[in-house]
């Protein structure tokens, strides 16, 4: 048994799997179906290890926040990096959240954020108030909310 993400699209489901392959680390694409006139139906991705297949199905179904691809990383620079690649074109939401400019939802998290989250309540609410003010998060902000309670 295997459990893989299946994602939606009018008819970018090539482009967003390029992107997508170039802009999550250790990613690419393993294998593109077209259709009888050569555009691609089916897009099979790994990401990081992560089976992810994209589909080119027409309209009738966007994109939600409802659901959203999740990649935590270890420094800001890293945040950074995917949030200025992957907003670009889109837009940015709250809370390390950001839709791609194919309608995708994104969430582009610290690694240490868990442990900036949980114990003494003072310092769980210190961050997250801090969160909540944040578009693209700043891990030493968040450290010095935390620091600070």
């Amino acid at each position: 048994m295997s459990v893989n993400t299946f994602l939606w699209f009018d008819t970018d489901a090539e482009a967003a799997g390029e992107l997508y392959a170039a802009t999550v680390p250790n990613s690419r694409v393993v294998e593109v179906t077209r259709q009888g006139d050569g555009s691609a139906f089916v897009v099979t991705l790994d990401l990081d290890g992560q089976a992810v297949t994209l589909m080119n199905g027409g309209p009738g179904h966007p994109p939600t926040d409802a659901a959203s691809l999740q990649v935590v990383v270890d420094t800001q620079d890293e945040v950074d990096r995917l949030w200025d690649t992957l907003s670009d074109g889109g837009e940015p939401g709250p809370c390390g959240w950001l839709t791609d400019r194919f309608g995708l939802s994104w969430q582009i998290v610290p690694s240490v954020l868990p442990k900036l989250m949980s114990g003494e309540p003072d310092r769980v609410i210190a961050v997250g108030t801090a969160l909540r003010s944040m578009s693209k998060l700043d891990i030493a902000e968040l450290q010095r909310a935390y620091d600070r309670a």
